[in-house]
């Protein structure tokens, strides 16, 4: 089972709206993905393998130099792209 982070910079409207459309995905497609919720504040103490999160703030993630696979997303309401990017992450 991977965990996975969703999470914006206040952790409240966008993000919220992205696990949402995020956990309707992995329920769908029964991917082995438990979902957290939070702001970026939590992103230092995240121990698990995924950060999922909004396309631009995905992009300052990933020159922090994370241990985590960091999946931007370009439209949070989208399920397509947000079901490719999980099914690209699971199969990587």
């Amino acid at each position: 089972m991977h965990k996975a982070l969703v999470a914006c910079r206040a952790g409240v409207g966008s993000s919220l709206m992205l696990k949402i459309k995020t956990e309707q995905v992995i329920k769908e497609n029964g991917f082995p993905i438990q979902v957290e919720h939070a702001s970026l504040d939590a992103v230092p103490g995240f121990d698990g393998d995924l950060l999922i999160t909004l396309a631009d703030v995905a992009k300052e993630l990933e020159s922090q130099g994370l241990k985590q696979t960091i999946i931007g997303i370009n439209n949070i309401v989208d399920k397509n792209e947000i079901q490719s990017k999980l099914a690209g992450f699971l199969n990587s």
